[in-house]
Parts: structure tokens; C-alpha cells; sequence
């Protein structure tokens, strides 16, 4: 957060089903881990609130044979791919040791314009 600031998670894991991301005003600064059940509307989002100007990172699977990644991505955001696999660790039970993510990763970078 330090190179971002303060960010609005417009998909966190403790909403309830009701709150739906996809349909909500987000923030000026958007961390966003989708589900990845429906990327294609996610990474749409993401493009959309760049172009009204907000910064918006996106953490993904690298799927660059994807169509979303051409048509929203690709030369729009800064991408940073990760080096090996990340870890999650389950906030529920902090002592249970961290699992591996079964894909690689990368950072989609959309860079607004609002301060």
C-alpha cells in the first residue's frame, strides 16, 4: 500500500452475496482480487472506472490468450508479473500454514488521472 496509498477493495471476501462489486460507485484508489468465476465482467470494470479516471490494480491469473486481456488490458495497464506462486494465508486459522495459489499471477496496473 505504501506505493498506492489507502485503497477501496470493491470485492472483499467478507461482503454477503448481496453487494455485487460490479455494480457499485468505487473509489479514486481500487484494489480489486475478483472472483475469478467471471473475470471477463471484472477486468471490463476495471478497465471502465480507469477511463473515468480512477487507479485501479488488478490481481490476476496471466491468461494473455484471453480476449479480455486484449481488449482491456494489453497497452492499458502496467502489468507486473509475479514471481513464483503466491500465498494465502487463512485469516480464519492464522497458524494453519499458508497454501499455494495453483496458477501464477500478475498485477494489472490502470493509472488514473484523480488525485
Amino acid at each position: 500500500t505504501q506505493e498506492f496509498g489507502e485503497m477501496f477493495d470493491p470485492c472483499p471476501k467478507n461482503w454477503d452475496r448481496v453487494t455485487d462489486g460490479l455494480s457499485i460507485e468505487w473509489g479514486k484508489i481500487n484494489f480489486v482480487n475478483p472472483p475469478y468465476g467471471d473475470m471477463k465482467a471484472w477486468v471490463k470494470k476495471c478497465h471502465d472506472e480507469w477511463l473515468k479516471g480512477k487507479t485501479v490494480i488488478l490481481l490476476i491469473p496471466p491468461r494473455t490468450c484471453s480476449s479480455y486481456f486484449h481488449d482491456w488490458i494489453y497497452q492499458k495497464a502496467e502489468l507486473r508479473f509475479i514471481r513464483g506462486r503466491l500465498k494465502f494465508i487463512d485469516g480464519r486459522n492464522p497458524n494453519k500454514k499458508p497454501t499455494g495459489a495453483p496458477f501464477p499471477s500478475m498485477l494489472c496496473i490502470f493509472r488514473g488521472n484523480s488525485k
